[in-house]
């Protein structure tokens, strides 16, 4: 008889607390975990002995919160310090903690990896299963991330709905910065925004391809002499020739620096060279905050590998990331497995160079068959010319 802790780590999803739910549900019926307790605010919570009695919840706040963005429990980017990782694990023997649960993206199972090891090194028996979770997609061994689907879903459409007003009130290139980092999935999923051939986003650029301006100018240039408007979906982590983020400002992020007004520096420097009327949109942290387009199979394949992490467990694994796996079949659909966390840990899925298409053609086949049955249908806006 023992007692689990769940923890939630980084940038949270629009479906991170379907996996929670996944964990109480399963929880629930697995005896040997006598109590199951949420972190509060990810490994910092657990340093500082903050923790919320998950089966105390009753069955219809559970249910609410799992159809809340962000994370209920509150979340930290906190990279643990080998001292730190020893404190945990000194925390974790003074409660009789058997089992830890911890959701995130390559960094968390990092971590996870690194207390799961140490673990091993003290002969302290712990369960460690970590359960994937992240917009950027770029979790390696397994098909796609939970909190991909709705991210790649909302920026579809916000390009559809920029796209629109951009056809309504012409004259403008409108450069629209999507989440994602230095891996494209995200931007990819713009081109669901298509339907027509000159619907927008008219130019999507990978952030695996160095970009230089000069071909920017010339690919932006090209599409507004045929439309007289263009719309350009580019990746916040888009870089030119040089490497360089075209002189936008930048931050630290938790993997190198980040830009911070790249589809705004972008504007700028197409407006004078090009002398267009120019506009750029972030909507940032509002595409992975925001419910305003779910997608119901993120939902329940979160709360899928939520329940799946307890059977890990009840399976007698360690060490290991629940994984998706695409079943082989005409009809889509996804069972779980489970991956070495080691495997994880130390690598990164970017969008398959075979798979990235000239910056105005069609999405590749390939994508569009991996795509769809998780970002479901984009419908188009009626209009009444072309």
């Amino acid at each position: 008889m023992a007692l689990a802790i769940l923890a939630h780590s980084g940038g949270p999803t629009p479906v991170i607390n379907a996996s929670l739910l996944g964990v109480v549900e399963r929880a629930r019926r697995f005896p040997p975990i006598t109590a199951l307790y949420g972190a509060q605010f990810g490994i910092d919570g657990i340093l500082e002995e903050r923790f919320i009695d998950l089966f105390a919840q009753s069955e219809s706040t559970l249910a609410a919160v799992s159809r809340a963005p962000a994370s209920a429990l509150g979340t930290s980017r906190r990279e643990l310090t080998a001292a730190e990782v020893e404190r945990l694990l000194a925390i974790f023997r003074a409660r009789d903690v058997r089992y830890f649960f911890y959701t995130g993206g390559n960094g968390s199972m990092r971590t996870a990896w690194e207390i799961a090891g140490m673990a091993r090194q003290a002969s302290y028996e712990l369960q460690v299963i970590g359960i994937p979770k992240t917009i950027d997609n770029d979790l390696a061994e397994t098909d796609h991330s939970p909190g991909y689907p709705s991210a790649a879903r909302f920026f579809a459409c916000a390009v559809r709905d920029i796209g629109a007003d951009n056809r309504a009130l012409p004259a403008q290139v409108e450069f629209v910065e999507v989440l994602g980092r230095d891996a494209g999935w995200i931007v990819a999923a713009t081109a669901f925004a298509r339907r027509e051939p000159d619907d927008a986003p008219h130019l999507i650029y990978f952030p695996e391809n160095r970009l230089p301006l000069g071909q920017l100018l010339e690919d932006v240039d090209s599409v507004y002499r045929r439309l007289n408007r263009c719309v350009v979906a580019v990746c916040e982590g888009q870089l030119d020739e040089r490497g360089e983020p075209f002189g936008a400002d930048s931050r630290p992020g938790s993997r190198g620096q980040l830009a911070m007004n790249l589809a705004h520096r972008l504007s700028i420097l197409t407006a004078q060279k090009l002398n267009r009327k120019t506009r750029s949109e972030k909507p940032g942290l509002l595409g992975r905050a925001s419910l305003a387009y779910p997608s119901p199979v993120d939902w329940n394949e979160a709360r899928l590998c939520g329940r799946a992490a307890v059977d890990a467990a009840e399976a007698g694994k360690s060490g290991v990331m629940v994984a998706l796996v695409r079943a082989a079949v005409n009809s889509y659909s996804a069972a779980t497995a489970c991956v070495p966390l080691e495997q994880v840990a130390f690598s990164q899925k970017l969008f398959p160079a075979a798979w990235r298409t000239a910056p105005g053609a069609e999405m590749s086949p390939e994508f569009a068959a991996y795509a769809a049955p998780l970002i479901g249908t984009i419908e188009p806006h009626a209009h009444l010319f072309c």
